[in-house]
């Protein structure tokens, strides 16, 4: 009985890593997105994750859209802090139904930018 518990258990974890590895490293998605990002911080209890926040405007005096996104690569969080409040382009990855918020607060990851200004 116990080492069906203990198969059991291992299976669970086995099928938990390769659903997450899964979720993490296959893109359901992805393309860029162009805006002025108004803030970027690092955020949370125990995993600390890049969160962002992007103003999309399609043209000057209308309302913006904002578009939510984490940052994984702590290299690429350093360049894009250092470019707030500059019009960008972000090229991004979508990875749905990831299990945890340790990996990002959004399912829109961010892997590299450029300034348009």
């Amino acid at each position: 009985m116990m080492k069906a518990v203990v198969a059991l258990l291992v299976l669970a974890i086995v099928v938990g890593w390769g659903f997450t590895w899964a979720t993490l490293h296959w893109s359901y998605s992805s393309g860029e997105r162009a805006g002025y990002v108004q803030k970027l911080s690092r955020r949370g209890w125990v995993c600390k994750t890049w969160e962002g926040e992007m103003a999309m405007v399609t043209m000057p005096g209308t309302v913006s859209e904002k578009f939510y996104f984490t940052v994984p690569s702590d290299v690429v969080a350093n360049r894009l802090n250092a470019s707030v409040g500059k019009r960008m382009d972000l090229h991004f990855d979508q990875h749905k139904w990831i299990p945890s918020s340790c990996f990002g607060d959004t399912e829109y990851f961010v892997t590299d930018f450029r300034v348009t200004e």
